[in-house]
């Protein structure tokens, strides 16, 4: 895998990690209600279970490659237009990044990790998202160095991503800062994913 694939990699696991849903909601809740060290033991809970996600969608991809290519060359199509589809909306986004930070009960940390590890084993987003995401490096990266790579960025992208926001919410400042510019956050990344989405087509 070339360092130029890889960064294609990189930054849609990045876009992938920053976007709303359950998973910053849970992160947030456990870095406001436990603490620091909830939050990060939440954070990478959840990183494990990308990395669970990430090994058992390579493996099946792979077997799809060899066996049946033209299924193989339809969800990566279908990938493609999944990606262009989370950009629209972060495009039209209004800024949803902080709205999904909220506070809670605070719990142990086992307890924080548990329900990290579980917000994304149990999410049917992060399922779709990987299938979408690993279909066109799946095919061009058959060495073992390449699957570990294709593997390991998710996990420790989304790791220290959620890892930034649990320190993220120790700081008011912050806080105040992402919202003013929650919006232009967005919709840069809405444009980045789209772009991607036009070279996965380009290149099939």
């Amino acid at each position: 895998m070339t360092f130029s694939i890889w960064l294609s990699l990189l930054t849609i696991c990045l876009l992938g990690a920053m976007s709303p849903g359950p998973s910053l909601a849970v992160v947030a809740k456990h870095s406001l209600a436990g603490g620091r060290t909830n939050g990060i033991a939440t954070a990478w809970a959840h990183a494990f279970g990308i990395g669970i996600y990430a090994l058992v969608t390579v493996l099946g991809l792979a077997v799809l490659l060899h066996q049946f290519p033209l299924l193989f060359k339809t969800i990566t199509i279908a990938g493609a237009l999944y990606l262009a589809w989370m950009g629209l909306n972060a495009i039209r986004s209004k800024g949803g990044v902080v709205d999904r930070l909220e506070s809670g009960q605070a719990v142990s940390v086992l307890t924080s990790a548990k329900e990290g590890l579980m917000i994304s084993l149990l999410s049917p987003k992060i399922a779709i998202f990987f299938t979408a995401l690993f279909s066109q490096f799946v095919a061009i990266g058959n060495e073992l160095s390449s699957k570990a790579l294709i593997i390991g960025t998710p996990l420790v992208v989304d790791g220290l991503w959620y890892t930034f926001i649990t320190i993220l919410l120790s700081n008011p400042k912050l806080i105040d800062s992402l919202k003013m510019r929650a919006q232009l956050i967005d919709r840069l990344s809405g444009i980045v994913l789209i772009l991607l989405a036009v070279r996965v087509v380009i290149t099939i």
